[in-house]
């Protein structure tokens, strides 16, 4: 699909130059863009994004300023003219937050304040912990409302409750 349209290739092809990364560009290009553009039934030339704005966003995604998942409402935001990538982070306070210390912190809490799961993490399998752990992820992936760099949290978490 990337290569049936002149303009669609010209787009992945700027994006790419811009943040660098042909697999993320390709999966933002087919996915969220083209997702967009077919629900609101616009060509690529319509969008309201341009490419030099989608690479941007998707530095933003490769530099760990934000994740994946914040960069969705980023791109709605950004497809509602609400400013650039960079401003739209700012704005909303949408950093992700990669402060071990401050990860440390969500840890802490969340493994003083579930006692029985810690218990149950520490007696199962080692193939059963990986779905317990994702208890523990999901608790400070709320508490830090979806801002905390899942990577640091699943291995601080993976040294805390195996210590």
């Amino acid at each position: 699909i990337l290569t049936e349209q002149r303009s669609i290739a010209e787009f992945f092809e700027t994006a790419t130059t811009h943040c660098g990364d042909a697999k993320l560009s390709a999966n933002w290009v087919m996915g969220e863009l083209s997702g967009y553009l077919n629900k609101h039934d616009l060509s690529i030339e319509q969008s309201p994004v341009n490419a030099e704005q989608l690479g941007a966003l998707i530095s933003r995604i490769k530099d760990n300023t934000i994740s994946g998942k914040i960069a969705k409402q980023v791109f709605e935001a950004m497809c509602s003219n609400e400013g650039s990538a960079d401003e739209i982070i700012e704005a909303k306070g949408l950093k992700q937050v990669s402060d071990s210390g401050a990860i440390e912190a969500m840890v802490d809490e969340v493994i003083n304040n579930s006692p029985d799961q810690v218990a149950q993490y520490r007696a199962a399998e080692p193939d059963k912990r990986k779905k317990l752990i994702g208890f523990f992820v999901g608790q400070i992936m709320k508490a830090s409302k979806g801002q905390a760099n899942p990577g640091q949290v699943n291995q601080i978490l993976a040294k805390k409750l195996n210590a």
